[in-house]
């Protein structure tokens, strides 16, 4: 299965799942980086859908992305967003961390802030723009840290 063609198993497959709970919503796809992302409009089910710390987001993206394993797709990572939930969650981390670059430049010290896998990323990316900041993740599974630094001269 190529490209295009696991971005639209992807899309029609979690249509189905989400018919499976009575949630009748066309599913928009795109491809970014390597990953599919799926986004869900918005329904009478979000909470549900989203779950308790997005746990049940996570769940869909793993059957998604298991499914395109199972059928050999060339693309097996997925991400689903619904009611753009993940990209207001982002835009919240990304206004904390202006909030840590900010410190950091401030004082000289490094930062360590525990996240989860997805806001970690969302720092990361946003602190490409700051020539005199690094970061980086230390640490295993849930102890995982992020930490943001001053660039050394």
């Amino acid at each position: 299965m190529n490209q295009d063609e696991s971005i639209r198993f992807a899309a029609k497959y979690l249509e189905d799942l989400l018919s499976f709970f009575g949630i009748n919503v066309a599913v928009s796809s795109t491809l970014d980086d390597e990953v599919i992302q799926l986004s869900v409009p918005s329904t009478s089910l979000n909470s549900l859908l989203i779950g308790r710390n997005a746990d049940n987001l996570r769940a869909l993206q793993h059957v998604v992305s298991m499914a395109l394993v199972a059928k050999g797709g060339e693309l097996t990572r997925v991400n689903v967003d619904v009611a753009n939930y993940k990209r207001q969650r982002a835009d919240r981390i990304e206004e904390k961390a202006e909030g840590w670059i900010a410190k950091v430049r401030e004082t000289g010290k490094p930062m360590e802030i525990n996240l989860n896998a997805a806001d970690r990323r969302v720092v990361h990316k946003l602190a490409q723009d700051y020539s005199d900041i690094e970061t980086h993740s230390e640490g295993e599974g849930r102890e995982r840290k992020l930490i943001i630094s001053k660039v050394e001269d």
